[in-house]
């Protein structure tokens, strides 16, 4: 006897499966990461009541709007959405996507390479500067050190009281956890690669 298909109210629908699943999937990345709805709104761009009623599974999503939430949290869309065997092997991080320009102005461009989720473990850099522009930090978490590359161009570093030229191919690393900065000296524009790592 075949099986029973689902009325369209029916709660064991794969429509209403899913929007349960995504609820409480959402609900536990927030919570992992200790974000308040406010925070995830803030970066995703999707509003504090459509968030909580999503988490309540009194809303179902667009894809745009269920895009946003995986981008804010620094991962696929089937990775978010939990569906089996969807996960993807390869995560790419787009030049354009703006959800990763941490800085852009005319002397200085900082881009984020390494997933948000990340954040606050190891992050990866991509530094553009003009001649004359600074990336300048104030102390991050005890601990943290930065290992900056050279690419291209002359860039200086400071950290505290400390500083020391690089050139193309140079690397340095230094304490984060005090003031420091990072300077094109050069008359050239500088690119380099930065790794923060926090203890």
């Amino acid at each position: 006897m075949p099986a029973k298909r689902p009325e369209p109210d029916d709660p064991a629908r794969p429509a209403d499966m899913i929007s349960r699943r995504f609820g409480r999937r959402l609900r536990q990345l927030r919570n992992e990461r200790n974000w308040s709805l406010e925070t995830l709104a803030s970066r995703s761009g999707v509003s504090r009541s459509m968030i909580s009623q999503i988490e309540r599974e009194q809303a179902n999503p667009t894809l745009a709007v269920t895009l946003r939430i995986a981008q804010a949290f620094g991962m696929p869309l089937a990775e978010l959405v939990d569906a089996p065997g969807a996960s993807a092997t390869v995560q790419v991080i787009r030049h354009d996507d703006r959800a990763y320009h941490y800085r852009s102005d005319d002397l200085c461009r900082l881009r984020t390479l390494s997933p948000l989720n990340l954040e606050k473990d190891v992050e990866l850099y991509e530094l553009q500067l003009e001649p004359g522009g600074t990336l300048r930090s104030a102390p991050h978490f005890a601990g943290t050190r930065e290992y900056l590359t050279v690419v291209k161009g002359s860039i200086r570093v400071e950290s505290g009281d400390d500083s020391d030229s690089l050139h193309t191919g140079d690397s340095a690393n230094y304490r984060a956890d005090i003031p420091h900065a990072i300077i094109n000296d050069g008359p050239h524009q500088a690119l380099a690669i930065l790794v923060v790592i926090y203890r």
